[in-house]
């Protein structure tokens, strides 16, 4: 896919569809509502206004806060007391506070009990009914935020953007939604949308709080919106909520509050809170989220996990949040050493498409020249690379595709599968090459020793091959000129490597993880030339032995971490 460039300028603030949009432009679907309306917890939401910076010792009067989905008022409640007391102590004019907030709601009968809402609050507050209905009329605006978000630059943007599937929107509104906000890539979520239009709508220093689900944080959909926020934003802070009732009702999502600001990135609190936590003053909750010191675990309310981190991820790499003792310990291994791929090679085996043709035990088959011993995850189930006798029917050679006029046995063996070979993709891709696997065979990695890596495990397991076999796709294999594979596999099989992988893939139903090239490419390890010959033959010995526990010793030492630590960041 060709990368979508993301300028944040102010330019591109909302999505100008005075310009993209026609003239008629299609009601937006009241049928989203009931599909993406989630109301929020009242305690949630005072913690996300005081995380925020919207309280009432500020001068809320002369800024602009926004609540992009208002529903029937949740956050917009909390919102005007937390305003007009900020008005009171300022000793300023009501009818000052009349562009001081923007409340957007689609739906017409959410809209009218959010105004009802705010009527009542004015009322309370002894406003008299006349600038009551003024006030709101300019405060609940019954719109699209989408369709509206305005080059007005906002200072805060806060709220419980609505979880709404693409394939739910009709055809051409979605249409639109796309157009303008290029982070809805793949199969996105409505919310994706909503964090652009907000965070581009943000003044310098403006700050979007949102309380959504985090899927977007770790899955490819997501790629383009944490491309836009590790442009010009700074993540100043990650609350995970997947173990409280954030919602007043049950919903299939797992939130994260995430205040973002327009800055250059600072240190990022990042944070986990429990049932517990309900049951904490307010005033200590803000304290400990938004402390200095969140090393001193032993302090920390009941229910309540913190963690600062000095460095943030970059560009669209995934976000690994799964605790926030876990993510500190990553995010410092990650600054203290060097990717893997600095002094290795991770890659993936041969796809065939269509293996039942391409893959064979019999050894007379075709000519021997054209017989690729093949290395499949079977071969590699105990550890060691125990060969099943099984071979790649290889058309490739250095120059590539092999002229199948000099192999008169591979070129009947083909024409008698070619009308399976060329109904592949691939072979329809390119006609004359109809008898080509997926992926080309690098001949040079043959003879080269390597490390396997099976993909679908529970466990990191790290087998040697010296030089003797291709591997097949469900195989990731490691190479390298510098390392001692034996070395570099003790490494690997170690609690630390495994701690990588955990880190950066979600376990699939099962237990089992995906050890595949993406997430084996961002495992950290010391350059080769910094391990002793001591320690790299205590790791050599463990490898060959298969003694996890012994390799796990040696690199709690070489990465400056203890067993306590890594429970600690693992959970378990």
């Amino acid at each position: 896919m060709e990368e979508v460039k993301i300028l944040p300028s102010i330019a591109t603030q909302g999505i100008q569809l005075q310009l993209m949009a026609p003239s008629s432009r299609p009601s937006p679907v009241t049928v989203i509502e009931p599909k993406g309306v989630v109301y929020t917890k009242q305690w949630v939401v005072e913690l996300l206004l005081d995380l925020s910076g919207y309280t009432d010792d500020r001068n809320l009067v002369d800024a602009l806060a926004i609540e992009p989905a208002a529903g029937d008022g949740a956050f917009l409640g909390p919102m005007i007391e937390r305003l007009l007391e900020s008005c009171r102590k300022l000793g300023r004019p009501l009818l000052d506070c009349e562009s001081s907030l923007i409340a957007y709601e689609l739906d017409e009968t959410s809209a009218t009990l959010a105004r009802t809402l705010a009527l009542r609050i004015l009322a309370d507050h002894g406003v008299s009914p006349s600038i009551a209905e003024r006030l709101v009329r300019a405060w609940v605006a019954t719109q699209d935020y989408l369709f509206d978000a305005s080059t007005r630059e906002a200072d805060f943007i806060i709220g419980n953007p609505p979880y709404v599937r693409m394939e739910d929107i009709p055809e051409e509104t979605a249409s639109l939604y796309r157009s303008a906000y290029p982070t809805m890539y793949g199969r996105a979520d409505l919310y994706v949308a909503f964090f652009e239009a907000a965070l581009r709508q943000l003044k310098v220093n403006g700050v979007c709080s949102f309380i959504c689900a985090d899927r977007w944080m770790r899955n490819q959909y997501g790629t383009e919106l944490r491309r836009l926020i590790t442009s010009a934003y700074s993540l100043e802070l990650l609350l995970n909520m997947h173990k409280v009732n954030a919602f007043e009702n049950e919903v299939d999502a797992y939130p994260a509050i995430t205040v973002i600001r327009h800055r250059k990135q600072q240190p990022a609190v990042v944070a986990m809170v429990e049932p517990e936590a309900e049951t904490v003053q307010p005033a200590q909750l803000l304290t400990t989220l938004l402390g200095k010191n969140h090393d001193a675990r032993s302090t920390l309310p009941q229910g309540i996990h913190v963690a600062r981190v000095n460095t943030w991820f970059k560009g669209s790499d995934p976000w690994p949040c799964h605790s926030p003792e876990q993510l500190a310990l990553l995010r410092r291994l990650e600054d203290e050493f060097p990717r893997l791929e600095t002094n290795a090679k991770v890659g993936i085996g041969v796809a065939t498409g269509n293996d039942s043709v391409y893959i064979t035990a019999d050894e007379s088959l075709v000519e021997g020249s054209r017989l690729l011993k093949l290395a499949l995850a079977k071969d590699v189930t105990g550890g060691r690379l125990e060969w099943s006798g099984h071979y790649l029917v290889n058309p490739w050679n250095a120059d590539g595709l092999v002229d199948l006029e000099a192999y008169p046995k591979l070129k009947t063996y083909y024409e008698h599968h070619a009308v399976a070979l060329k109904k592949r993709h691939t072979a329809g891709k390119s006609p004359a090459g109809w008898y080509k696997t997926i992926d080309r065979v690098n001949l040079a990695l043959i003879a080269k020793p390597k490390l396997y890596i099976p993909d679908i495990k529970d466990v990191l397991e790290p087998v040697l091959d010296r030089g003797e076999t291709y591997p097949h796709h469900n195989l990731y294999f490691i190479q390298s000129d510098d390392w001692d594979l034996e070395v570099l596999g003790g490494l690997l099989m170690s609690a630390v490597g495994q701690f990588f992988v955990e880190s950066y893939c979600v376990r699939m139903r099962g237990g089992y993880l995906r050890f595949q090239a993406q997430y084996l490419r961002r495992i950290r390890v010391p350059a080769p030339n910094d391990l002793s010959e001591v320690r790299s033959q205590e790791l050599r010995d463990a490898f060959r032995r298969r003694d996890r526990q012994k390799a796990t010793e040696i690199a709690y030492r070489l990465y400056g971490i203890n067993s306590s630590l890594m429970e600690t960041a693992l959970g378990y």
